[in-house]
């Protein structure tokens, strides 16, 4: 039987990497893997089971509640937009989302904000201010590039909103011996 399964905090290669390895190890057929999402050919209850205690162990949570699923979606999605650069959307992000997610967004903002407790706007900055951390670790960038890179208006706006969501500037960042980037499935 094809079943899609849904799963929470699934948010990197590296994630789909490690479910795949594991369940293929079980001999548990993937129809399909992608963040936040897996598709299987599941033969028995016996397969089931194996693939819930390798879900459970490696730190994922299968997502039953539709509006987890909602809100595991909305992430995924933002997730995926921040990882490409330059950060193109071609649209707002609320008419974005409503098109990806084929619901108003009203809705899927009201969803979102009561599951996670804080809106869409203010995780979508947070992801764009850790893809901030990683830029700057990697020392590839000045900070004008990648305020351009990450659509800010201009590295102004960049610098007070980082200063907002770290407490500390830019530069003082930059000079940070241990930086302290936090992982994209821990941002609350």
């Amino acid at each position: 039987m094809i079943k899609d399964f849904y799963i929470k905090n699934m948010v990197c290669d590296r994630c789909i990497k490690v479910l795949k390895n594991e369940i293929e190890a079980q001999q548990i057929v993937i129809k399909e893997i992608e963040l936040g999402r897996i598709q299987l050919n599941i033969q028995n209850d016996n397969e089931l089971d194996e693939f819930e205690k390798i879900i459970t162990s490696n730190g994922f949570e299968v997502i039953n509640n539709v509006e987890e699923k909602i809100t595991e979606k909305v992430k995924i999605d933002l997730i995926k937009i921040v990882s490409k650069l330059p950060l193109d959307l071609k649209e707002n992000l609320s008419t974005h989302l409503a098109e990806t997610m084929h619901q108003d967004y009203s809705k899927v903002s009201k969803v979102f904000s009561s599951t996670e407790g804080m809106t869409i706007e203010k995780y979508f900055i947070k992801l764009k201010i850790e893809k901030v951390k990683e830029l700057i670790e990697a020392q590839e960038k000045n900070f004008t590039e990648i305020s351009q890179f990450l659509d800010y208006s201009n590295m102004n706006h960049l610098s007070k909103q980082f200063k907002i969501e770290t407490g500390m500037s830019l530069t003082d960042y930059k000079l940070l011996q241990n930086k302290g980037r936090n992982p994209l499935d821990q941002i609350i």
